[in-house]
Formats: C-alpha cells, sequence, structure tokens
C-alpha cells in the first residue's frame, strides 16, 4: 500500500477552463476593515447570514454566474501564551490554561473541501487568501485532512465523496507530507482485519519503505521465533503467521555519524484478547489494534519525503491475537530476545509482548532517538480519553521537546510518569517478570515499566499509548482511523536531533 496522492489538490497548471474562485480567510478583528472594502451587496450578504469569522465559519458570497467565492472565519489569532506549554506543569500554559482547542490551527480550514464541495464535483478549483499569520503549510494540511475518505471498499461513491480541490499554493511541502503519511496511516487503520492481516501489513509497510528509497526485510518463520520469540508467541494462536518489518534508510546528506531515529510499531491487526477474551463489544474497532504501526510508518515515510539528513530504521511487529490450541495461554513462561523470560497474566496484554523484542533490538543499536508508539492499554484512554495520547519518557528533555512540539503542531501529548515505585508490581513467581501488573490500578504506567525493562538505559526513549482512532468526525477529522501523535512526532523529533530550532 503506497501514499495515495493527495487528489483534492492540483496545481496552477492544471486548473484547466474550470472556474478558480478565491477562499478569502479572516479572523474577527480583521473582519471590519475586510467587508469595508466589499461591494455594498456583499456586506449586506454578510450582515444578514450572521457571519462573525468564527473558526471553521464559511461562507459562500454569489455572484452573477452562481457562487463568485468565499469567506472562511479563523477565529481569534492566537495570543503569545498559547501556543507553547510553560513550565508550571506538563501540557499547560503559563496561565494554567490547555492550549489545544483555544487556538483551531489546521482545523479551521477542516470543513473546507466538503464546505464548498458542489454536487456534481465540477466546481473548478479554489485558492486561498490567506493572513500574514497563517502559513501555507497549516491550510494545506487542514484542507487535506479534511478531504480525506475511505471508500475503496464501496461499489457506489456518493456525491459527497468528491471533495473541492484546492490550487496547491506555494511554501506547503511539509503540510503536504504531512496530510499524506496521515492519509497513508488512516488507510491502513481503516482497512478492515480479513484485508490487512500481519503478511499483508508487513507487505505494506515493506512496500510503502522501499518506495521511499529504503531497505527493507520481512522476517517470518523459524527466524522470527529465533530473533523475536515473544513475538512469535503472540502470534502463535493464529493461522495467519506472525511477521516483523525491519526496514533501514538514509537521507542524501546523511553521513555515516548523521543522527540515528529508530522507530518501533505495534502491528496486532486484530486483538480478540486471546484466552483471555475480550467481550464482543469490545472487539468491534481491534482492527485498530495496528494503529501504532501505522502511525511509526507514516512517520517514516514523512522523514523520508523531506529527505531528512538522519539514519532511519524501523521495525513492525505485525501478528494477530487469536484463540487456538496453539495461543498462549495464562501462566505460560516466555522467553524474549532481551534473555528476561515473562510470565503470562494476561493473553490480552499482548501488545506490550510485541514490543518488547523489537525495543531490545532497537536499543541496542544506540539510536540517538527511540520512538515507539501503540494503542496499548484501555488505562490510557481512561484517564485520558481519546484525544491525548499519553507520552511516557525516559529524558525529561525530550519529553519537553514532543509536548511543545504536539501543542505547537495542535496534536497534543500528556505526559504520564515512569514512576519506579510500581516497578516491583510487575514481579513474576515463575518468571523474571510479568506481563502484567499485581495490581487493579495504573495500567498505562505499569505497561509503560514493562517496556522499559527492555530499553538500554543510555537510550533516549519515548512510548505513546495512543488511540488511534476518531469516535465521531469533526472538521478535518472524520469518523475511524486517526494517526494521534504523527505530527508531535514529527516535530518533536526534528527539534531533539537539531535538525530544526
Amino acid at each position: 500500500m503506497h501514499d495515495r496522492p493527495l487528489d483534492c489538490l492540483i496545481d496552477p497548471a492544471d486548473a484547466g477552463a474550470a472556474p478558480v474562485r478565491t477562499v478569502r480567510c479572516v479572523r474577527p478583528e480583521g473582519l471590519a476593515a475586510w467587508s469595508d472594502a466589499l461591494p455594498a451587496a456583499d456586506r449586506a450578504w454578510l450582515r444578514a447570514q450572521g457571519f462573525g469569522a468564527k473558526a471553521g465559519e464559511l461562507l459562500r458570497l454569489p455572484g452573477p454566474d452562481g457562487i463568485a467565492s468565499a469567506v472562511l472565519g479563523l477565529g481569534e489569532a492566537p495570543s503569545p501564551g498559547r501556543t507553547s506549554p510553560g513550565r508550571t506543569s506538563p501540557g499547560r500554559t503559563s496561565s494554567g490554561r490547555t492550549s489545544p482547542g483555544r487556538t483551531q490551527g489546521p482545523w479551521a480550514f477542516g470543513g473546507l473541501s466538503t464546505g464548498l464541495a458542489e454536487p456534481s464535483g465540477s466546481g473548478g478549483a479554489w485558492i486561498l487568501d490567506l493572513p500574514a499569520d497563517v502559513t501555507a503549510d497549516e491550510a494545506v494540511l487542514g484542507f487535506c485532512l479534511g478531504a480525506y475518505r475511505f471508500d475503496r471498499l464501496r461499489t457506489t461513491a456518493s456525491p459527497a465523496s468528491v471533495p473541492a480541490r484546492l490550487v496547491r499554493p506555494a511554501g506547503a511541502e511539509e503540510g503536504e507530507t504531512l496530510a499524506r503519511a496521515t492519509w497513508l496511516a488512516r488507510d491502513l487503520i481503516n482497512t478492515p482485519a480479513n484485508l490487512l492481516g500481519p503478511v499483508e501489513l508487513a507487505e505494506a509497510a515493506r512496500d510503502a519503505m522501499t518506495a521511499g528509497g529504503g531497505q527493507a526485510e520481512i522476517v517470518a518463520g523459524d527466524a522470527l521465533a529465533e530473533r523475536y520469540p515473544a513475538v512469535a508467541s503472540v502470534g502463535a494462536g493464529s493461522t495467519r503467521p506472525a511477521q516483523v518489518l525491519v526496514a533501514r534508510w538514509r537521507g542524501s546528506a546523511a553521513a555515516d555519524d548523521a543522527p540515528l531515529l529508530s522507530l518501533v510499531g505495534k502491528g496486532v491487526c486484530f486483538d480478540t484478547g486471546g484466552y483471555d477474551l475480550k467481550p464482543s463489544a469490545a472487539m468491534l474497532r481491534m482492527k485498530k489494534d495496528m494503529g501504532g504501526a501505522a502511525i511509526v510508518l507514516a512517520l517514516a515515510r514523512a522523514v523520508m519525503a523531506r529527505d531528512l539528513p538522519v539514519r532511519l530504521s524501523l521495525r513492525i511487529g505485525c501478528v494477530e491475537n487469536s484463540v487456538s490450541g496453539h495461543a498462549m495461554r495464562p501462566s505460560d513462561v516466555l522467553r524474549t530476545r532481551r534473555g528476561l523470560s515473562v510470565e503470562v497474566g494476561n493473553t490480552d496484554a499482548e501488545g506490550r509482548l510485541v514490543l518488547c523484542d523489537l525495543l531490545a533490538e532497537a536499543s541496542d543499536e544506540r539510536p540517538d532517538l527511540l520512538l515507539d508508539a501503540a494503542t496499548l492499554t484501555g488505562a490510557a484512554r481512561v484517564a485520558l480519553g481519546p484525544d491525548l495520547p499519553a507520552l511516557f519518557c525516559n529524558d525529561d528533555v525530550l519529553a519537553e521537546h514532543l509536548m511543545h512540539a504536539g501543542i505547537a503542531a495542535h496534536d497534543p501529548l500528556w505526559r504520564l510518569p515512569l514512576w519506579s515505585g510500581y516497578d516491583d508490581w510487575l514481579s513474576g513467581t515463575v518468571a523474571d517478570l510479568n506481563n502484567v501488573s499485581s495490581k487493579p490500578m495504573a495500567g498505562a504506567v505499569t505497561a509503560a515499566l514493562f517496556l522499559q525493562r527492555f530499553v538500554s538505559g543510555s537510550v533516549r526513549w519515548a512510548h505513546l499509548d495512543t488511540y488511534a482512532w476518531n469516535d465521531q468526525g469533526r472538521p478535518g477529522r472524520p469518523e475511524g482511523g486517526e494517526a494521534l501523535g504523527l505530527r508531535a512526532l514529527f516535530h518533536g523529533a526534528l527539534r531533539i536531533l537539531n535538525l530544526r530550532g
């Protein structure tokens, strides 16, 4: 599965004979001055419609031949204290208020593709007239995220599936890159599990990496059991064989001593819970349990598309957690790549078993930065809800960079502690450790502490416990798979690796 083209964008030369109209983007504080310069009829239309330039508010302006132009509200301009977290506590501004949601960022543009679409889908294209405080990257990112549709499995398409097109503005290369990466992650997460099993996920990741100039191998069979025994144990219950994708890439300007960025993703293509079987309602969205894999693959593709001067490695554990006579059982003891033995306290805590072997191998390479993403625990969702991925990090400077990046990119994270006081809750009775805590509390924290056992102590490491799903549609965020944390990890990695100030 390769990156899909952003068919909602067109080059200026390709606009053709169809009309190209303008969307003027204004803020409430500039609305009066802007509207005073309009013809009297347009001013009257604005007043009659009660247009106030609220964030995402869209109004079409009529002309003699139909729709002449449109105006989009951006909401109030961000003040200096709203776009970056202060040092009072993680995720908070110096005023003590959380900043995501206070400004709309790309989401102000998230409804444009549907708001400007015409029933025939042939209404021409639009160009954006942006104020000085909005970048083309931000606008294009929001527009493209709102234009996303997962309709490749439909036999018929409704007119609403054909979004409006935007003439590609100059200077939006990064916005396009992140939009394209997000589309890739969403496509993978939205694909039903019968169409995307471990083999298909590994092949999709291999194809995506080699298409970008990387080298990739798929580890399976006896080699998998030898190199990644815990991954093999999780996948043993399924007739669809477990696999691990290992890929590498180097930027065109990356020397032998360039920073090594290592990415690890949980790719559980469907999770029944194993013998600790989930209730049926809890399985309805388990096709998204490979969301962490989709996010790190999308992150890798963004790094490659921008040709960053880094060395990149990617590991994805592709498995299905099923029930059968070959499946791991509660109380089984598994071996791991690190050499630690693990007692299975719960077969539904399989994600950490998938990640532990990959983190061990990745950290042994001594990367400059190790990032992993996983739909790991329900406890993180209970604590933070669906929109805030939980961030665990063994380095305060790295954590601060990721937090700042998430706030600035409107992709917020919330840091939870690697609280060493709970470490002995994972002590095993017949093995070195258990895969679940002995206490019915702090489930996300103890899961992260389990992973930390397999990371070399000198390696800067961050773990993202993400939901990877939108429960309901919002502008720019359609219901379904979502790359939550992607932009925060991308921009945070650039900062911690000194690739951007």
